[in-house]
């Protein structure tokens, strides 16, 4: 005990006195002196020094309350040690829920999400009861590492210890389904919910709004609203992402003015949500004014930006803004993304070359596929197919679909008989890497038909028949004066029909004039 004095010289008034020390076993005053010498600890070298007193002493064999302690402290201390807590765990047999929480919650806050699980199914595999506590974690760890099959057996779980009710486990049950997509079964946990919190419609509004069911987002949001619930930051920022893939500046507007009308701080993550509502819907002067007026911006607020002016076409402004941006600001992958889809757009080979390079060599970002992706639309848009081929094939990870995918779709633009093999080649990849996906054959077909290959088009035609491949009804969306009006393709039911495919007819023939577009294309969108 001499070496505790020294280690932690503030802690004397809570040392056993040396009577104690010899005592026949422990007692309720050793033990409560030691469960408050814990509260001084700092460091994991006092934590062992305790810990090895305790072992000595028989304390902490006969006493569940003081193992909890210590797995507390290596788990969630800053200074704990998770692989110490996790042998201990293991090793003990005195071990209560609370202590198997600890350890679950410490592997959850440092994203060892494989790590968390396995210690759920070793908690249960030794007869351990989880508690209401335990499985938010657990799920959690389903929905970011194990997915729903695992999901599945840990909500049953949660359903035979008559704890999935809660409200919290609830939550996090609808976080993992919508996170894997699974937003039935998302929605049957909210239904069965006999208490909801705001955070509850939250979950069920984000699982819609993510899975780009806006229409059921909203009938969510009046729900929310006729059950007295109010909205927060939370509910804000989700309606702000629905508003935005939907492009219903309306909606976007209404959201503003709630936030204005119930004076809801315009936070750093509220602005940004803001800003990209605004650019996504096309409104770039009300997103470049919510932007200038933030005092504050970080990284995903100059990012919204950059990709909004890239995506609308003004390569020049979003470049502008890369450059102010990196005066102060890191930028991250995101904001490359960005940069490389104006280099694209605006034809800019050699500068997106030069960012390209900027992001692995200056700022240490490895790329993503999607960067992969973005090089190979700066050259295949630009009508540089070799070139296009050149990079896939020097790329240091195998390309994805959407690689493959973009490089067919340079080929298509261009109209050119295949060169070299490259549109071929492009297409055995796309359609090895997803056999499945009924887009990828019709845009061979097309790319077929543009080149009079009449035969190989049918082909392609046929196989999409034998396997039942049925082309999903393109969907577009405008909003006029307030209104949202659908279109679908081969759909003339609409009122204005008629005059539409008039002036759809005035447009074709005129960009035929000018050679910005073959016959095929207006045919094929009928």
């Amino acid at each position: 005990m001499r070496r505790l004095r020294i280690v932690m010289p503030i802690t004397h008034h809570c040392l056993l006195p040396k009577s104690s020390y010899h005592g026949k076993g422990p007692n309720f005053s050793r033990k409560h002196q030691c469960l408050s010498l814990f509260s001084f600890i700092s460091s994991m070298r006092q934590l062992l020094q305790i810990h090895s007193y305790l072992l000595t002493s028989g304390l902490l064999s006969s006493d569940k309350f003081l193992v909890s302690e210590i797995l507390r402290f290596c788990s969630l201390h800053p200074s704990g040690d998770l692989s110490h807590a996790r042998a201990l765990l293991f090793r003990s047999s005195s071990a209560m829920s609370s202590s198997w929480n600890h350890v679950i919650r410490g592997l959850c806050l440092n994203s060892l999400w494989e790590e968390a699980v396995a210690v759920f199914l070793e908690m249960r595999r030794q007869g351990v009861t989880p508690n209401e506590l335990t499985y938010p974690f657990v799920i959690k760890s389903c929905a970011e590492f194990s997915g729903v099959c695992i999901g599945r057996q840990v909500h049953a779980d949660a359903i035979k210890n008559a704890v999935a009710s809660v409200v919290y486990v609830g939550n996090t049950l609808m976080h993992l389904y919508g996170t894997c997509g699974e937003n039935t079964d998302a929605r049957r946990v909210f239904d069965g919910m006999s208490h909801r919190t705001v955070v509850s419609w939250n979950t069920i509004l984000s699982v819609y709004v993510y899975s780009l069911m806006i229409g059921k987002a909203l009938e969510i949001l009046d729900e929310m609203m006729n059950n007295g619930c109010e909205c927060d930051q939370t509910t804000y920022i989700a309606l702000l992402s629905a508003s935005a893939l939907m492009g219903s500046l309306a909606l976007g507007r209404w959201v503003h003015c709630q936030i204005i009308y119930r004076r809801e701080e315009v936070n750093l993550k509220l602005g940004t949500a803001l800003v990209n509502m605004y650019a996504k819907c096309g409104s770039l002067d009300l997103a470049v004014v919510m932007f200038e007026r933030m005092p504050e911006k970080n990284v995903w607020t100059w990012s919204a930006m950059i990709l909004a002016f890239a995506q609308n076409g003004s390569a020049q402004a979003s470049l502008d803004f890369f450059e102010q941006m990196n005066s102060s600001i890191k930028p991250n992958s995101v904001t490359f993304l960005g940069v490389l889809c104006a280099c694209s757009h605006a034809g800019l080979i050699d500068t997106g070359f030069g960012f390209f390079h900027d992001m692995i060599h200056l700022h240490h970002i490895q790329p993503e596929m999607s960067h992969y992706s973005a090089m190979v639309d700066v050259l295949g848009r630009n009508g540089l197919l070799v070139e296009a081929y050149g990079f896939i094939k020097s790329m240091p990870v195998e390309p994805d679909a959407v690689v493959w995918r973009t490089l067919l779709g340079a080929c298509q633009l261009h109209r050119t008989r295949d060169v070299r093999g490259i549109g071929e080649t492009a297409k055995r990849n796309l359609l090895t890497l997803e056999p499945s996906r009924c887009g990828n054959y019709v845009m061979v077909a097309n790319i077929y038909s543009d080149n009079g290959s009449w035969k190989e088009a049918a082909k392609v035609r046929s196989i999409m028949k034998e396997e039942g491949m049925k082309k999903i009804a393109g969907e577009s969306c405008i909003e006029v004066s307030g209104s949202n009006h659908r279109f679908f393709s081969g759909d003339d039911s609409c009122t204005n029909s008629d005059r539409i495919f008039q002036l759809l007819d005035w447009l074709h023939f005129h960009m035929k004039k000018h050679d910005v577009v073959g016959s095929k294309d207006y045919v094929q969108s009928q």
